[in-house]
């Protein structure tokens, strides 16, 4: 077996170049002569531009230009484009949210560009862009996601009453009611999913590059993948044909999920770009990132659930209130509805579920996908409803779930609400997990913490997810003359380790080592359109990987065939050589190769695409032991296990990371992570790391981790993807802990100190009233 083999556990091929500093980032990008922006941002959560006066800053030393929305109307630039429908339960189309550039009539959420100042120096820019004077009518604010929707409430747009730009449902809603009328019991439960700021390690700066020869805009920006924004900026915003405009993304310090999307800086650096014919760098300040780039989760959600009289679910009734922000951003309507609708059975057998999603707008930054999608607030929501089921029925927190779970005798297993699980083994997962983390011995380590003054809890969460889908991923593969291979592709690695994975693939099936394989991505000049998102890299661009090398293979057997005087189904391929079967004829692949290029110019370079015939669905069990201070509310996690379903494994290494860093994201949002907006001014009062707590290093514990894989069936890999899934299970693991140990039904993440303090003392200070 070669060196990168699929399996083997090799460390990242790339982190010798990323960790010594030899890494290519936007922000490294800056030609000689290149001018500095500065973006000049509202204030205000909600005002009325009255007028802009720029005099006194066109005039300062070093400006080039001050822009504002007057220009963008003077270009007929078009608005950031919403792409996602979400109609109506009537069947009318979602309300729509214009949303210039710059903003010149009414500002929406604090951050809100509303003009821009390029100059020889960003110093220079920056200052200019204090003289500029707004003439601001601040309005009424809304913030609070469900109060947003409620009479009284400030409006946003005038053609959206009560802020619900949507009001979509999924499901059967008279199936639904039937099956409430037969219930033994019904279990209602509130569950809230609370904002997150993505806080990426590398912001999201940008560089528009000009050639006046070809009338040419390049685009440096931190992407996920630049052939996405590349058509919907030119088509949509600068109205230019797309030949015109070249997207290039380098390396990229972290996604999430929040740098696929198209946003107004890349769209003003590449205007710029284009009007004042140079090249304009924006790189913003952390400060900026918190108040623009798109926040996750955000949802308010009421429960339903009938109960049979074993305690299984026989039907369930969900509302949410999915707040959107100011503006609906690229996806934003899609991932409350049908990107997490679809995942709210959980890995339950429910036979009726029906669902109905109120999209609202406030005066907030715009929310779209993070970690997981909808997926993570699925997971949440059903794994709150379990822990509340098994406190009304009575029965321990794994018994109801063994009670409801979908069998490996169901599948391929239909959701009531339209997935297709192909494969999973849920119930001998959980068995795993609770073994693992020694579930049966909890109460003599409570007993413990108890005589040492403290409070220990002990929860678990199920989760599945759906990935692997979508859009095609392709694979262009070609030799060089140096006796290499390398692999364009159109995804975008932000951290994950595609160097690697894709090496490993490839080399498994030519049987080369991964230093003669190089992948190139992000260059919309170069590369094949692709996305990074939704754990698609391997289940998706990894097949595409996969087949153009087994193509590659075929085509050499003909080659091989030809110049060896063989019958091609006497030529054998191992290890990267050609053999004619029975006799000690050989060739290399890179000699194939070239004997192929004297046939056919291309040689047997290959280029394959993949379209995903189906979803693919990693699935796993967190379960979560900690101890609770209750003088100070801090929490200690003792003890933290994982088993997971990934379907096969690429790389153990690349997967325990992915495990590992999803479970720190998840406890995050669990116990640390809150985005809080001002009531009264809708200011973002957890605007940086002095107030919006990150998990420290401290916070988080040694994950326990192994797997439990079933092969997945509906990809030639046999994987199932596994990006999100830390961030999925952890939460729901977290919180059930929490619970556990302070003897409540609930409290909301994220389970601060100062809450679980509150909970802890309630006794206490009613006493003291």
């Amino acid at each position: 077996m070669v060196k990168f083999g699929i399996g083997q556990a090799i460390k990242r091929v790339e982190d010798q170049r990323l960790l010594t500093g030899q890494g290519n980032y936007t922000d490294d990008v800056t030609p000689d002569g290149t001018a500095r922006a500065f973006i000049l941002r509202s204030p205000y959560a909600h005002a009325r531009i009255n007028g802009i006066d720029t005099a006194d800053a066109e005039a300062a030393p070093g400006v080039i230009a001050v822009l504002t929305n007057k220009h963008v109307k003077e270009d007929g630039l078009g608005d950031l484009p919403s792409l996602a429908p979400a109609p109506n339960k009537d069947g009318s189309a979602r309300a729509d949210t214009p949303r210039p550039i710059l903003e010149g009539d009414t500002v929406r959420h604090v951050g809100t560009p509303v003009a821009m100042v390029i100059a020889k120096t960003l110093d220079q820019a920056r200052d200019a862009a204090e003289l500029i004077d707004v003439d601001y009518e601040p309005l009424q604010s809304a913030t609070d996601t469900e109060g947003a929707t409620k009479p009284g409430a400030a409006q946003l747009y005038e053609h959206i009453p009560h802020n619900v730009c949507f009001d979509w449902h999924k499901g059967d809603l008279e199936t639904a009611e039937a099956a409430f009328i037969r219930a033994k019991q019904v279990v209602r439960t509130k569950v809230v999913n609370n904002r997150i700021i993505v806080n990426s390690m590398e912001p999201r700066g940008a560089i528009g590059l000009y050639d006046a020869e070809t009338d040419r805009t390049t685009l440096y920006s931190s992407t996920q993948g630049p052939s996405f924004i590349h058509p919907i900026l030119a088509d949509a915003v600068l109205k230019i044909d797309k030949e015109k405009l070249r997207c290039i993304t380098t390396d990229v310090g972290g996604g999430f999920g929040m740098k696929i999307f198209l946003y107004p800086e890349q769209c003003l650096l590449a205007w710029a770009s284009r009007r004042l014919k140079m090249a304009v760098k924006y790189t913003p300040e952390r400060s900026e990132a918190f108040m623009s780039d798109t926040q996750g989760r955000d949802n308010v959600s009421y429960v339903d659930a009938a109960l049979d009289e074993n305690g299984k679910i026989i039907g369930m009734k969900v509302e949410t209130f999915a707040n959107l922000g100011g503006y609906l951003s690229n996806f934003g309507p899609f991932i409350p509805t049908e990107a997490g609708t679809h995942m709210l059975s959980g890995v339950y057998d429910i036979p009726v579920i029906y669902v109905n999603v109120k999209g609202v707008l406030t005066n907030t930054t715009p929310v779209d996908a993070y970690r997981g999608a909808g997926r993570p607030e699925a997971a949440y929501l059903i794994e709150r409803v379990m822990d509340n089921c098994a406190a009304e029925t009575g029965l321990g927190r794994d018994e109801i779930r063994r009670r409801n779970f979908v069998t490996p005798q169901q599948m391929p297993y239909s959701t009531t609400l339209g997935n297709v699980y192909d494969t999973g083994e849920f119930q001998i997962v959980m068995e795993k997990c609770l073994a693992k983390a020694d579930w049966k011995g909890f109460a003599a380590r409570k007993a413990v913490s108890e005589k040492a003054g403290k409070l220990r809890g002990i929860g678990l969460g199920y989760y599945i997810e759906k990935c692997g889908g979508g859009n095609p991923e392709t694979a262009d593969i070609r030799f060089t003359e140096d006796n290499k291979i390398e692999i364009y592709i159109g995804n975008q690695s932000n951290g994950q380790g595609h160097e690697t994975a894709y090496a490993q693939v490839l080399g498994d099936v030519l049987g080369i080592d991964g230093e003669d394989i190089r992948i190139i991505q992000g260059d919309t000049d170069r590369t094949p359109p692709g996305l990074t998102g939704g754990s698609r890299a391997l289940p998706v661009g990894g097949v595409a990987v996969l087949l153009g090398g087994r193509e590659i293979v075929e085509k050499g057997k003909k080659v091989a065939a030809r110049v060896m005087e063989a019958a091609i189904e006497d030529i054998e391929f191992t290890d990267g050589t050609f053999t004619v079967a029975g006799t000690d004829k050989t060739m290399s692949l890179f000699d194939v190769n070239r004997e192929a290029k004297t046939d056919e110019e291309e040689g047997l370079d290959t280029v394959h695409k993949r379209t995903p015939e189906a979803a693919t669905f990693p699935n796993g069990c967190h379960v979560c032991e900690l101890e609770i201070d209750p003088d100070t509310g801090i929490v200690e996690i003792r003890k933290y296990s994982v088993v997971d379903d990934f379907g096969s494994v690429i790389n153990p290494n690349l997967l325990a990371g992915q495990v590992h860093g999803g479970v720190g994201q998840g406890l995050g949002q669990a116990l640390y992570e809150h985005t809080i907006y001002d009531e009264e001014s809708g200011q973002l009062v957890t605007g940086s790391y002095m107030d919006y707590t990150l998990p420290r290093a401290d916070h988080v514990p040694w994950v326990d981790f192994e797997t439990h894989n079933v092969w997945c069936t509906t990809n030639p890999l046999g994987i199932k993807g596994s990006g999100e899934a830390g961030a999925i299970g952890a939460p729901p693991a977290a919180i059930s802990a929490v619970c556990d140990a302070l003897g409540v039904t609930n409290i909301d993440m994220p389970a601060t100190p100062e809450k679980i303090w509150a909970v802890a003392n309630a006794g206490k200070l009613a006493a003291a009233e």
